[in-house]
């Protein structure tokens, strides 16, 4: 390294060597290189090459030789007993390798008092004087502003930013890295700012005060597998730090599979190695795809046990700003993985009110906020496909299905699942509603704790199963998620064309 910094040249060592065994115990290297490994079998150890060579060049003598030899030999064979001997702790070792308390639905508390938001929002929206900001995001801002000041129509983007805000203020750090992050790739976050004139960059989150927390936020190389793994790391490393890793599209992630199964749902269990890493996955069918639609909620759903990590696929502004911060209040940690809304981020109904920050916390399950009279259905659903739910029973004459939200997936909340279905108890059917395919999505996963919490099976609504996520034909999509909303609500046509 010294050499390349002083001279700017690089230094190439080239060595030649063999195995002189196979690469485990089992393996004998004879059967495939017979004839390469006889020739192996002569030749010296490589201690036998180094003592000739020494003792031809008077570095030592034969007898001082034979004598460090024995001497090594007595050390290693006296560390050896002593081994033996030692009791072995029950503890775990290693700097990232804890015990911790186990998870517990008790409630976090998330909420943040209006004027420490009032903060985050006053950087959030201010553009420094000189400063030649793009037009479009200057009136993102000027919305935002006036969104915060009404107290109405928070969207992701800006519940976002008012968690890492709130949190940096309390002194905790944030960092999230993927591609695209510091813009976000549907262009809603815009953590950075770029003068249009000198692409000077400016940060917003970073002029709240002094005494706060850092904000890192880096637009990361396109290597899921690499980048996960990172940040993973890091999240280890430094557990003050709200770590966040967020998928261009949640489809991307197979990329990154090898990571997911070896670290974040199994090291705890295998190693006692504690992470608090979230995951943002862009999820939802929208007619994209393929390749543009699925994060494939299904596998991380059957990696859940023993209270690994959290899953989970929010359906409010609120929601997400709650579950960011508890993943820093509790006291404990475990990833969280969210599946992270698209076209959610700019639906007008997808917002918050500003009470909801400042008040209450996180909610496992959502009740309907405006149920029917003597419901005969109740749809339980989650995410994206709750909106589209809504939207179609609001033209239904007399709606008979109420609409309740699964929040999070894992752990399952059963005691507060059984208190929020409570007052539908009476309802004739049962229904489980989702755009994934059968096969795919929460159904596998959720079918049997419905029907363990309330001794009846739910019924399937949703897309036939498919070795593919989705359909690549955007008016078959459109057909089929009219349909199973249609089916959901009890109507017999699709209800858009009614």
């Amino acid at each position: 390294l010294a050499y390349r910094q002083k001279f700017g040249e690089d230094v190439v060592i080239d060595v030649n060597c063999y195995r002189k065994h196979g690469h485990n115990e089992a393996d004998d290297p004879a059967f495939t290189q017979p004839i390469l490994y006889q020739r192996i079998k002569k030749m010296p150890q490589v201690s036998e090459l180094l003592t000739e060579k020494m003792i031809k060049e008077g570095d030592v003598t034969l007898e001082e030789s034979e004598e460090i030899h024995k001497r090594l030999r007595r050390h290693l064979d006296a560390s050896l007993e002593k081994v033996r001997t030692v009791k072995k702790s029950s503890t775990f070792e290693g700097s990232v390798a804890v015990h911790q308390i186990a998870y517990d639905f008790a409630p976090v508390q998330t909420a943040v008092k209006k004027k420490e938001l009032e903060k985050v929002a006053q950087a959030l929206t201010t553009c420094p004087r000189g400063f030649n900001l793009n037009s479009k995001i200057k009136r993102q801002i000027e919305t935002k502003a006036k969104n915060f000041k009404s107290g109405r129509g928070i969207d992701w983007a800006l519940a976002e930013q008012l968690a890492f805000g709130s949190l940096m203020l309390e002194g905790t750090p944030v960092r999230l890295s993927g591609q695209d992050s510091e813009r976000g790739t549907f262009s809603h976050r815009h953590a950075v700012w770029y003068d249009s004139e000198d692409r000077t960059r400016y940060v917003p989150l970073l002029q709240m005060e002094d005494r706060q927390g850092k904000f890192c936020v880096y637009n990361s190389l396109l290597s899921e597998a690499a980048v996960l793994a990172f940040d993973y790391g890091y999240s280890l490393d430094y557990p003050r730090m709200l770590a966040i890793w967020e998928a261009q599209f949640g489809d991307f992630v197979n990329g990154a599979q090898v990571i997911i199964d070896q670290f974040i749902m199994s090291a705890e269990d295998k190693w006692g190695s504690v992470s608090d890493l979230v995951m943002l996955l862009p999820h939802g069918f929208e007619g994209q795809g393929p390749e543009h639609s699925s994060a494939r909620l299904e596998r991380f759903l059957q990696g859940c046990a023993e209270d690994n990590v959290v899953v989970a696929n929010l359906s409010t502004p609120a929601q997400y700003f709650h579950a960011l911060r508890r993943q820093k209040r509790k006291e404990y940690a475990k990833p969280l993985i969210v599946m992270a809304p698209k076209s959610l981020l700019r639906h007008k109904l997808c917002v918050s009110e500003l009470k909801e920050f400042t008040s209450g916390g996180f909610q496992e399950f959502i009740t309907d906020p405006t149920p029917p009279k003597s419901p005969s259905t109740l749809v339980l659903c989650s995410g994206k496909v709750y909106y589209d739910l809504m939207e179609a029973r609001e033209v239904i004459r007399s709606p008979k299905a109420a609409i309740v939200r699964v929040e999070q997936f894992y752990p399952f909340h059963e005691e507060k699942f059984k208190e929020v279905l409570g007052p539908f108890a009476k309802t004739k059917r049962l229904v489980w509603c989702q755009e994934e395919p059968k096969n795919m999505g929460a159904w596998n996963f959720l079918a049997p704790l419905i029907e363990e919490s309330l001794g009846r099976r739910p019924e399937f609504v949703g897309r036939s199963a498919t070795a593919s996520p989705a359909t690549g034909s955007l008016t078959l999509h459109k057909r089929e998620q009219s349909e199973l909303i249609a089916s959901a609500l009890g109507q017999t046509i699709p209800t858009s064309n009614k």
